[in-house]
């Protein structure tokens, strides 16, 4: 069962400031807010995806930085986010209405799937691109491990435990890199008359993680329920504190933001299950 009800699906900080409507390395290609600076796939100043992102990083901050200054009024290469992942998320349920894992695809923004895929084919040398895609799904999950993968997660106010992820891939699809995983919980749980909620967001809010929609309405498969249970699903728009708004405005490429400033800026899944 896909959401209910269309979102704001994207929170800006400051201006968006977009070449036209689509830029030819993508669609949704922004300067400032949503400025991909290299392909620092971040928490805070750690790179996620660690070796591989940090050389890309270095390879294309010259040419970000000249973009920034021939096309950006003073001010707007400030301001967190830099880049964004589009999500869809699909509740693996059992035969007995229990909710057993958090199946999730995150789509990388267009900038930042180029940078990486020209890095990975040139350094892919005879194991090849799905080589190259592999190895970066290891470090993208050991990068995620102590911080939950990005994920948090709760029935009925309860905050659940989770479990570590075993299966995941990288894919490049349509242009960009896709990271599919299960996130499963620590132990299953009913879902029967409750309701669950979840967030997606980078504790820093380096990156925004947004459900896929079109249109600030989110796809059918932004939000869906696997298993027979009779479920409603909306995703709700952020909704931060101007002083949050404010703190993330004032961040610069280079700055880290106080870890969890990432939560006030996520939107929010809710099922309720009868």
């Amino acid at each position: 069962m896909g959401p209910s009800s269309p979102t704001g699906s994207r929170f800006i900080i400051g201006s968006r400031f977009t070449i036209g409507s689509r830029f030819t390395i993508g669609s949704r290609f922004t300067i400032g807010s949503r400025f991909t600076i290299g392909s620092r796939f971040t928490i805070g100043s750690t790179c996620l995806t660690m070796t591989l992102s940090c050389l890309v990083l270095r390879r294309w901050l010259g040419f970000a930085t000249l973009a920034a200054a021939l096309l950006l009024a003073p001010g707007l290469t400030l301001a967190h986010p830099h880049g964004w992942i589009d999500m869809r998320m699909r509740l693996v349920v059992d035969d007995q209405g229990r909710l057993e894992g958090l199946h999730q695809a995150w789509r990388m923004d267009p900038f930042y799937s180029l940078v990486i895929l020209e890095e990975l084919e040139h350094a892919a040398g005879g194991g090849g691109l799905e080589a190259g895609l592999d190895q970066l799904g290891g470090e993208i999950r050991e990068n995620l491990r102590p911080h939950d993968y990005f994920t948090e997660l709760r029935l009925d106010g309860e905050r659940l435990a989770l479990g570590e992820v075993s299966e995941y891939t990288v894919m490049s699809r349509g242009g960009r890199v896709e990271f599919i995983f299960l996130l499963p919980l620590a132990t299953p749980q009913p879902l029967r008359d409750k309701t669950l909620h979840y967030k997606v967001f980078d504790p820093t809010y380096y990156l925004e993680v947004v459900h896929e929609a079109e249109d600030n309405t989110p796809l059918d498969d932004a939000l869906v329920v696997g298993g027979e249970l009779a479920c409603t699903t909306r995703i709700v728009p952020a909704d931060p504190d101007p002083e949050r708004v404010m703190e993330a405005a004032m961040l610069d490429i280079t700055d880290e933001a106080v870890p969890g400033l990432g939560r006030h800026f996520a939107e929010t899944g809710e099922v309720t299950c009868e």
